[in-house]
């Protein structure tokens, strides 16, 4: 049985759980007079079978699926002949690897032997025998905690307080798997930017001029072991983030103004839908219109009027980047804008503002908190974005604050180090990592800088 297949049992066993305890309860309130006479409602009963039908044999499942390879693994190999076993680790894995490759129908790395089909038969089987027991066993755990909780179900069963309890305890456990995976990101990433700290010192990274991550072959190219001065890299970044936010923020919060407060109903059903379509847009779409509109056009206006413009500009990313984030902004905006209490806009009008007049002193005043969320979203957006400043900025790392010339992004320095086989033992590799960890430490500082105005004018507006 796949495990597709066994998770679709398992659901079905669980919804049919569901309905015995809830007509069970039924059927206990018919007897005794109502389901007054009950402590929870019926569906609470229900909901308490399905549950502790589901959530032992999920487990269950969740831990098969977590172990089956390691197990099958280690039980394939311990049929292997003695001679197989006793070669050094870095064979035996090889070896492991291409039994996997072979009864997955992958390809191998070198000649595939009879012992090798043997073994990659035996895994085969080892697995369907591995996947049969474990169905086996989530579904009578199923079963089981289905049964159980029809045979205590009375009218005096505090059925909703465990409901609840059980149902705080899974938010508990979710909420506890984000921080503990936001905590392994970070510690992977600080893991490796430390092992490149070792090779490259944080003051020649984060103040150096230089950015030349392709390690050197001859004497003459610069430095003997490439250079990792970051601040064209970060310098890039900003500009073109600065270039975006120019273009996303007015237009966005404008746009947002517009559609709540002026806008009527058709208009507004017909323009906020067509305004967010631009944030379905793939990102490789506002590329090739950077590239092949935005990039030209800028190029040809410049040599108009005597201006060298670049091929491939920051001012043309920035642009387009502006262009596809303005959802964001006008989105999260006119949200914001209409939950602001109508009584704020009465009571300015009732004291002869006009319509511009409570827009500017109340209504933006008041939605402030929501704007610098939403433009946070957007600003974390814009330095993100890889796809468009590859195709329109270019992939040079140049210290200028001409938006006319080509500059790159962080972003797009970490695909490129890290695209093709790496040695991760290589400070060309082990750059990215620094970058990443300099561009988090970034993105928390803005948000800091966020929460703070958020909860100084949310004081002041509850």
């Amino acid at each position: 049985m796949s495990p597709f297949l066994l998770f679709l049992l398992l659901l079905a066993l669980s919804v049919a759980g569901y309905f015995i305890g809830q007509y069970k309860a039924l059927d206990l309130a018919k007897k005794a007079g109502g389901t007054i006479h009950l402590h929870s409602r019926p569906a609470y009963y229900g909901a308490l079978t399905a549950l502790w039908c589901c959530l032992p044999a999920f487990f269950m499942f969740l831990l098969w699926l977590g172990f089956e390879q390691s197990i099958v693994t280690s039980l394939m190999i311990a049929d292997l002949p003695p001679e197989v076993r006793s070669l050094p680790p870095e064979r035996l894995n090889l070896l492991v690897n291409d039994i996997q490759s072979l009864a997955s129908g992958n390809i191998v790395s070198g000649e595939v032997t009879r012992q090798m089909r043997v073994a990659a038969a035996h895994y085969v089987s080892l697995q369907e025998i591995g996947t049969m027991i474990t169905s086996v066993i989530v579904l009578f755990a199923a079963a089981a905690g289905m049964l159980m909780v029809h045979r205590h179900i009375k009218p005096e069963l505090r059925a909703r307080n465990q409901v609840e309890k059980v149902v705080t305890g899974v938010l508990i456990v979710c909420s506890t798997i984000a921080i503990f995976t936001t905590i392994g990101i970070v510690l992977s990433i600080l893991y490796e930017a430390v092992r490149f700290f070792r090779q490259v010192p944080v003051a020649d990274f984060l103040f150096g001029l230089e950015w030349s991550p392709q390690m050197a072959i001859r004497e003459d190219q610069v430095g003997s072991s490439g250079a990792f001065g970051a601040v064209p890299v970060f310098a890039g970044t900003i500009l073109i983030s600065a270039i975006a936010m120019m273009v996303a923020a007015p237009i966005g919060l404008m746009s947002a103004v517009f559609l709540s407060e002026y806008a009527d109903k058709r208009l507004r059903a017909v323009a906020k839908p067509l305004l967010e379509i631009l944030a379905g847009v793939p990102t490789v779409v506002y590329g090739f219109f950077a590239a092949l509109v935005v990039a030209p056009m800028i190029r040809n206006s410049g040599a108009h009027i005597g201006i060298d413009v670049s091929s491939e500009s920051a001012l043309a990313a920035g642009l387009v980047m502006g262009v596809m984030i303005i959802p964001f902004v006008s989105s999260l905006s006119d949200d914001v804008i209409n939950a602001v209490p109508q009584s704020l806009r009465d009571g300015a009008y009732s004291v002869g503002a006009t319509r511009s007049e409570t827009i500017k002193h109340v209504l933006v005043p008041a939605a402030l908190p929501g704007i610098v969320g939403g433009l946070l979203l957007a600003v974390s957006r814009a330095i993100g974005e890889t796809m468009i400043v590859v195709m329109a900025a270019g992939l040079s790392a140049n210290l200028t604050a001409n938006p006319l010339q080509a500059v790159t992004t962080v972003t797009v320095q970490i695909v490129t180090l890290l695209v093709g086989d790496q040695e991760f033992d290589s400070p060309k590799t082990l750059a990215a990592f620094a970058l990443g960890l300099v561009l988090f430490i970034g993105t928390l500082f803005l948000n800091i800088i966020a929460l703070t105005v958020v909860r100084k004018y949310r004081e002041r507006y509850e």
